[in-house]
């Protein structure tokens, strides 16, 4: 799919991951919407990419809907959506406390969390936007729109502690190849990031030294991922008309171990 000139959604995008993504696909002259909760950083990346923003949270069918209607009022219909908006959680299925050693229940609402916006969120963005792309006007090869979502690569070996978070992300990979068959009919391709340790806002609050040991369990190269390097993958798979139901790693060569 050509870039320029087209409307394009992009959640979470006003940091990390989701802001690299934006700002590339701005560069590369689409007109971009920027959804995030955060208003002031969101305000900030949309004003530098000439795009919107759209407060929201991906928890919401009334805010997600809302969020859509002002992207396109001022955009319209778009025909790109990347899925960034997520939070990463730990806890053990069985705790202990670090004084008394006694045993400690899983928080399930911090996992019902993660899973409501990692996974059911990104279902809802995807489900909005598909209903409003089906009926575009079909360009080359009948395709209609396309949409790339963000996995883990905890969506295939998670660590410790990332019960909730490897559910959410292994929902979010599993959910790629069907979504993709649903809509293959109305010219619609669906495929999937599983990023690897990059440096987002999370990690890069970390000592120095912590951020250089995760960068050396990198197979090769020894560092962390750039969010750069995440966004080219997004504007190669929305390029490349080829590309459908895939699920593709960036991540170094990365395998995690236990914890």
């Amino acid at each position: 799919m050509e870039i320029k000139g087209t409307a394009a959604v992009v959640t979470g995008a006003a940091s990390g991951l989701g802001e690299a993504t934006a700002r590339a696909l701005a560069e590369r002259g689409a007109k971009v919407a920027i959804f995030d909760r955060d208003a002031d950083r969101g305000k900030k990346v949309a004003s530098d990419v000439g795009g919107i923003f759209c407060e929201v949270d991906v928890t919401s069918d009334e805010k997600v809907a809302a969020a859509f209607a002002k992207a396109r009022e001022a955009h319209g219909q778009e025909r790109i959506l990347v899925n960034c908006a997520g939070v990463a959680t730990a806890a053990k299925t069985v705790g202990r406390d670090k004084e008394t050693k006694a045993a400690k229940r899983y928080p399930l609402q911090q996992f019902e969390l993660t899973i409501a916006i990692n996974l059911v969120g990104t279902f809802r963005c995807i489900a909005n936007a598909a209903f409003g792309m089906v009926d575009l006007e079909p360009l080359t090869d009948g395709e209609r729109g396309v949409i790339i979502n963000t996995a883990s690569v905890a969506a295939e070996d998670g660590q410790i502690g990332q019960a909730a978070y490897s559910a959410s992300k292994g929902g979010v990979l599993a959910m790629t190849l069907p979504i993709a068959r649903d809509l293959m009919s109305d010219g619609i391709r669906v495929n999937t990031i599983l990023p690897g340790v990059f440096k987002t806002p999370m990690v890069a609050m970390m000592p120095e030294n912590v951020q250089d040991a995760l960068g050396a369990q990198v197979p090769f190269p020894k560092r962390l991922g750039q969010p750069e390097e995440y966004a080219r993958l997004a504007c190669f798979l929305i390029e490349n008309s080829y590309m459908n139901a895939a699920a593709v790693r960036l991540d170094g060569g990365i395998r995690m171990a236990p914890r």
